[in-house]
């Protein structure tokens, strides 16, 4: 967060400020002069802009990496890669948001949660090919600058990064006056990684035999909710504040939404250098048979067995509430895992243990066949 700029506004009226034109000054043929329009007229507080950024100064020198040159405030943020440690380095990037999850947190007044999706949704893009996330940078638009809240939305994002291991390098905050209202907003952000050549994870690398192990995730992530609002807020009826008992500890429905992505990227990252990992794929819009097949080539398929876990109970309700068939869900949710890896057979035990010590509940979920680079979901879920 560099610095605000406008990047659309608020119509303005040739005749001045809400169509009204000045008076004529007695005794003289010429209008009077106009009142001096300001930039915050326009709607576009610098002055705000600048607050925000001073607020969010700690949190974002938390995230810095020895890479990392200069201070925020510069025209480019400045990062020197270690040639050294690679023979062929890598970049890899990724660019996403959160999308209309960020309406929940608006309705709730709660934006210290959602920065950290959005690195979720960065990073683990960028470690699904066996890069290590370097830095990130954001973009925040909103209708309003407001400091204390622009500052809760990066702090989050440097929460985000440090669960990471990545820089928060800079970004752009910009407000939208008459194209956004005064509380929306919406954020993005886009990654940049490294990877040695010869240890990117491919569909290439997959073989007949090898193990699939599904990682947990931490609820719905950030995927679905156009469907889950349409569902639960709109034709269900119900309210954010509920408090739902299969939630468990007195949670709400908005406090269940609003869970935050689990970030796997240095879980994935300890997992590559401690076992021969085919490859990962990042479950994420398009569920489990949309991501998986994108690290299948053609002559296998995955073989994923329903019976292996539980779905959590928010998953239920969607489905009940919506009478979503089971095809439409798992084109549409993690249906409770987050990311998949693809490991060698002789190495299944050690990735199990190894993503087990760093606390990620993970388990073996099917395996690799002959086939044609298809995903094939086998049995039903466990219910409670």
């Amino acid at each position: 967060m560099t610095h605000v700029s406008e990047r659309s506004g608020a119509g303005t009226s040739p005749t001045g400020a809400g169509g009204d034109r000045q008076p004529w000054t007695a005794g003289t043929s010429r209008q009077a002069r106009k009142r001096s329009v300001s930039y915050a007229d326009a709607g576009v507080s610098i002055e705000a802009g600048d607050r925000a950024v001073e607020l969010l100064k700690s949190k974002v020198r938390q995230t810095r990496r020895p890479e990392v040159l200069g201070d925020l405030g510069g025209f480019a943020g400045l990062f020197r890669l270690d040639t050294q440690k690679y023979k062929n380095p890598i970049l890899a990037s990724s660019t996403d948001g959160v999308g209309t999850k960020l309406v929940i947190a608006q309705q709730m007044d709660i934006h210290d949660t959602v920065g950290i999706d959005l690195v979720a949704m960065v990073v683990d893009d960028l470690v699904a090919c066996g890069a290590e996330p370097l830095f990130l940078l954001d973009y925040i638009a909103t209708g309003e600058v407001v400091p204390d809240k622009v500052a809760e939305i990066g702090a989050g994002i440097a929460d985000g990064c440090r669960y990471a291991g990545c820089a928060l390098l800079g970004g752009e905050t910009a407000e939208h006056p008459g194209v956004l209202r005064p509380d929306e907003y919406d954020i993005s952000a886009t990654g940049v990684g490294v990877v040695e050549e010869s240890e990117i994870l491919s569909p290439e690398r997959v073989e007949v035999g090898d193990v699939v192990i599904a990682m947990r995730s931490s609820g719905l992530h950030s995927n679905g909710y156009s469907l889950v609002r349409h569902v639960l807020l709109g034709a269900g009826r119900m309210r954010l504040d509920v408090v739902i008992d299969d939630f468990g500890r007195q949670r709400t429905l908005g406090e269940e939404l609003l869970t935050p992505t689990k970030i796997y990227a240095q879980d994935c990252l300890k997992l590559i250098a401690e076992a021969e990992v085919r490859a990962l794929a990042h479950v994420t819009g398009g569920g489990i048979p949309g991501n998986l097949v994108r690290i299948l080539p053609e002559h296998v398929d995955a073989v994923v067995n329903r019976s292996t876990w539980r779905p959590q109970p928010v998953f239920d309700l969607i489905q009940s509430k919506g009478r979503i068939e089971d095809p439409e869900m798992e084109a549409t949710f993690n249906m409770g895992v987050g990311m998949f890896a693809i490991v060698s057979p002789e190495d299944a035990d050690r990735a199990l243990a190894t993503l087990t010590g760093r606390g990620v509940e993970a388990w073996q979920a099917g395996e690799i066949i002959e086939g044609s680079g298809n995903v094939q979901m086998i049995g039903q879920h466990t219910r409670g």
